[in-house]
């Protein structure tokens, strides 16, 4: 493997979702992704006990649970260790999500005149990066289930690795959602400083 082409490809993801941030729609994919996966993240850290918890208290008390389990997106009430690994593969699902919502508007555009193929693309981008945080969504409360009372400390082990697992995983994801972010923007811009000239051209000759 050439590692330094590999770490370029880096610099060149991070150009990218740095030029994302600029763009209102990528904040329209983020903001809710971030926000609604931290919340069942921290709702299924104790796999399903939560979730029987607000079912027994009912509404409007079963509200507080919820609650409590937003303010633990932020680290309110959160053992700091315990909340930064969620709180991190939060923002990096929300940027994966963030990506895919302006890569197909992007590439939307630029292909007016084919809009199914421009579908089909984001599509496949978005199977490519693949869903890291509903996995361990997913996996965390079949942990719970799987092991007994007298496992936990096995169980918590095995729910740490899965969520380092998803935070890789999503990094891997989020450098190639990047690139591809980056090329399409500078294709953009491109596009449109050669359209100006063009229409400058027209209008001088």
């Amino acid at each position: 493997m050439n590692w330094r082409k590999w770490l370029d490809g880096f610099v060149l993801a991070a150009k990218g979702i740095l030029l994302a941030t600029k763009e209102k729609r990528f904040w329209y994919g983020f903001i809710p992704s971030f926000l609604l996966f931290g919340l069942l993240m921290n709702l299924l850290n104790a796999g399903l006990a939560k979730f029987e918890l607000i079912r027994v208290l009912g509404f409007p008390n079963g509200l507080r649970i919820i609650g409590e389990s937003f303010l633990a997106i932020f680290g309110i009430n959160q053992p700091f260790l315990d909340w930064l690994p969620i709180f991190f593969i939060a923002i990096l699902q929300g940027a994966l999500i963030g990506l895919i919502v302006l890569l197909w508007k992007k590439k939307k555009d630029q292909n007016a005149t084919n809009l199914e193929k421009a579908g089909i693309i984001t599509g496949l981008i978005a199977l490519g990066a693949g869903c890291p945080t509903c996995g361990t969504t997913l996996i965390t409360p079949l942990i719970g289930v799987i092991f007994s009372t007298g496992s936990l400390s096995i169980a918590g082990t095995i729910s740490t690795i899965v969520t380092w697992l998803a935070i890789i995983i999503a990094i891997l994801s989020l450098k190639r959602l990047g690139e591809e972010t980056y090329v399409t923007i500078i294709n953009e811009k491109y596009l449109a400083r050669h359209a100006k000239k063009k229409e400058q051209n027209e209008k001088s000759s």
